[in-house]
């Protein structure tokens, strides 16, 4: 007497959920269960949890010669994830439940002992990859809030492998999981335009780098406020679109963080001791790093010079193309990561100008040297470079409070609808044919551009980052072309050029 029954899974390769068929064959022979399938240790463990989930479930483990085959063979199978399509397709394969759930439920969970289903990691691109596929899945009741995000997901929360069993006999049905309704988003007060006195142009940078999503770098004196503006970004930006969200949080899954609180933009802020690895990503297992938790959001790297020249220069592509590239012996995983770079470093080690009374023994070598820690294809890549002077106290004290975020974000928001009316993406995402088309100079204004690139010894990069930071500058005032004062403003964001002369 021959036995098979088939129950279908989801792997998880990056930020995909490829399918995984798990074939069950009992045959007879001395009783045993092996598993093949190019597993890993925790999933060649399974049989141990499912065999006991199956007993103190209230079923007969069948004491059958046992193989299962996680198809296809040459992709990786790691974690717990299957212990609950195992342990479903036993049961169908020695006839203790039906089969006649197989080809429209998928299943994914880790078994206890007893027979409850923990909660696994990376379910929401599991739940979109299965949308896609017209099927419905049964997941773990701790995961099923995420699982549901996807619109027309059909989910099963599922307690224990008993309550399961009973849903596909049909004796007790589970109904789908629903989506929690959308909430509010809400800033944190002490990330407020409001908290920043003075800094009119730092402030309108920090405008400016958010309505065209453009990397922006703070330096100045310690205590002027460049960790608070970049803090502030956050509450200035558009609202994500429902795919940015989803694309957001399916990371978020995969890396063990769960949903964003409120779907706000991701806002990671490593510190200067953190690794290339723990930036980009990696490991045997590539996991996410950094760059692609801030994947629609921000990442701001504080004390800029600290972190090692190596480390800043594994960042240089994925500026470029908004993804990475993980390659390993095995397999190679591709993680998106369309950030936005906020960076704030001081002068000197001294952290003030050579020209300042408090710089002590630093001279301009010193800073010279500093900032040559910072690589010229890095620094091409950040599009503002805006210095960040001190205020004077009684600004400080007594000055007026200015425009808050909401205020700001709203200019942000019509900026940003506007480059998606022209183009369908932010300004700093333009192409050199995108540029050519919208990012058009006067004979005038090209003049002038030239000029300054000969000046400040500007890249090819540099000169359309320029064209781009002016685009952004016409779009805030609502302007369809782009005028001298626009290029001009652009241009008086390249404050860091000065300190490289």
């Amino acid at each position: 007497m021959m036995n098979l029954a088939k129950v279908y899974a989801r792997a998880r390769v990056g930020i995909d959920a490829p399918s995984v068929a798990v074939e069950v064959h009992l045959s007879n022979g001395l009783p045993s269960m092996s598993i093949v399938g190019l597993p890993e240790t925790a999933v060649k463990e399974s049989r141990d949890r499912v065999r006991s989930a199956i007993i103190n479930s209230g079923f007969e483990f069948p004491a059958r010669r046992i193989v299962v085959n996680l198809a296809p063979a040459e992709l990786p199978k790691e974690g717990g994830r299957f212990d609950l399509a195992i342990a479903m397709a036993l049961l169908v394969a020695s006839k203790q439940i039906p089969d006649t759930f197989t080809d429209q439920l998928e299943v994914l969970g880790e078994l206890a002992l007893n027979g409850d289903v923990r909660p696994i990691q990376g379910v929401l691109p599991a739940s979109m990859a299965a949308t896609a596929a017209g099927k419905s899945m049964a997941v773990p009741a701790a995961n099923a809030n995420e699982a549901c995000l996807p619109e027309a997901a059909e989910i099963i929360p599922v307690a224990n492998l008993l309550v399961l069993c009973h849903h596909v006999a049909g004796t007790q049905l589970i109904g789908f999981a629903t989506r929690d309704a959308a909430t509010q988003i809400t800033y944190d007060p002490a990330t407020d335009l409001t908290q920043v006195r003075g800094q009119t142009v730092p402030k309108k940078a920090l405008e400016v780098a958010a309505a065209g999503q453009h990397n922006l770098l703070y330096f100045g004196p310690p205590g002027t406020g460049k960790t608070l503006l970049a803090r502030c970004l956050p509450s200035i930006l558009p609202a994500l679109t429902e795919t940015q969200q989803l694309e957001t949080m399916a990371i978020h899954s995969i890396a063990g963080y769960g949903r964003l609180i409120n779907q706000q933009r991701p806002f990671r802020a490593p510190h200067h001791t953190a690794s290339g690895v723990a930036l980009v990503g990696g490991g045997s297992n590539p996991r996410p790093g950094e760059i692609s938790l801030a994947h629609h959001g921000v990442l701001f790297l504080d004390e800029l010079p600290e972190f090692s020249r190596q480390v800043l220069d594994v960042l240089r592509e994925p500026l470029e193309q908004g993804e990475i590239v993980i390659s390993r012996a095995a397999r190679q995983v591709t993680f998106p990561a369309q950030f936005q770079l906020i960076a704030a470093m001081n002068p000197t080690p001294g952290g003030y100008a050579p020209n300042d009374p408090r710089s002590g023994h630093y001279t301009k070598q010193h800073m010279q040297k500093y900032l040559a820690r910072l690589s010229g294809p890095f620094l091409d890549r950040i599009d503002l470079q805006v210095e960040v002077n001190a205020i004077e106290p009684e600004l400080l004290a007594r000055g007026p409070q200015g425009e808050s975020s909401a205020d700001v974000r709203l200019r942000v928001a019509n900026a940003y609808q506007r480059q998606m009316a022209r183009q369908g993406k932010a300004n700093a995402q333009l192409s050199p044919n995108d540029i050519e088309r919208h990012c058009r100079l006067s004979s005038a204004d090209e003049a002038v551009l030239h000029k300054a690139m000969t000046t400040l010894g500007l890249s090819a990069r540099s000169y359309h980052r320029v064209l781009k930071v002016s685009r952004t500058v016409a779009d805030l005032e609502g302007a369809t072309a782009i005028l001298t004062p626009h290029l001009l403003s652009a241009l008086g964001y390249r404050q860091m050029d000065k300190w490289l002369q």
